[in-house]
């Protein structure tokens, strides 16, 4: 299973709503590999606590795209494992902005699903951070998964702009990627005593789009988390924003 988080809209939690769902999935048991495609590099950092770019990133995985050898790396050689059991790293590197002109120009957008595909053996889900941008890291990262992802910060602004994203997976779908699903829209910074997320929350069940449950909660804890570089099934499992990824992620897997 290959699961992409998308949003071209930046700031709604892609990077948070990855690497909790990623690290639930991995204490479930399962063997889990987070891609991170975005040059920010939020869920490299996220895991591995290091803001210093890494020796062995996708950035390498692209050049090596690029420059076709006889001597190819294989794939996992651009993995690294994380300090959490059963979670492993596909890093980002800043380069990716500067390879992303070169990757378009000689048209490598199936390229990445053929690398993933080489890691099916190795993992049981592979989930995909993106940039806030439909360009063609995004684009890659829709025809490389199965599923797609699409979190939703209670904000009216969200609310007019998940048509159009819905759309876009929609013409991935009809054009590269006859597999790839909408799987859900994850409510994030979800608070239930405020009148406007309820409503817009209600909105979108009411427009007949897939809303998952439950929704995850706004809580300060999530910056210690990030802080920390501990997702949170590893800084506090009992806390109640763990328990709703873990929640969400057994949802998910059950769907």
């Amino acid at each position: 299973m290959r699961r992409v988080v998308f949003n071209q809209k930046g700031g709604v939690g892609k990077s948070t709503i990855t690497v909790n769902l990623a690290a639930a999935a991995a204490a479930a048991g399962r063997r889990v590999l987070v891609v991170d495609l975005d040059p920010q590099g939020n869920s490299s950092h996220y895991l591995s606590g290091s803001t210093t770019p890494p020796p062995v990133s996708v950035a390498g995985l692209f050049h090596q795209m690029l420059n076709i050898s006889m001597f190819e790396k294989p794939v996992t050689d651009f993995v690294t494992a994380t300090a959490h059991p059963n979670l492993s790293l596909l890093a980002s590197h800043p380069e990716l902005a500067e390879l992303m002109v070169k990757l378009e120009a000689r048209y490598k957008m199936f390229k990445l699903r053929d690398a993933l595909e080489q890691l099916d053996d190795h993992f049981d889900e592979i989930w995909i951070d993106t940039p806030p941008a439909l360009n063609f890291y995004t684009r890659s990262a829709l025809i490389a998964a199965n599923r797609c992802l699409i979190p939703f910060d209670c904000d009216s602004f969200s609310r007019h702009a998940l048509l159009g994203l819905i759309d876009s997976v929609g013409e991935i779908r009809a054009d590269h990627n006859s597999g790839l699903s909408v799987e859900g829209i994850v409510v994030n910074q979800f608070q239930p005593r405020a009148s406007l997320p309820q409503r817009l929350v209600q909105e979108l069940r009411d427009a007949g789009l897939p809303v998952l449950d439950p929704p995850l909660s706004a809580s300060v804890k999530i910056r210690e988390s990030h802080e920390r570089s501990l997702p949170m099934v590893y800084l506090d499992a009992r806390h109640k924003l763990s328990q709703e990824f873990a929640a969400l992620y057994q949802t998910l897997r059950q769907s």
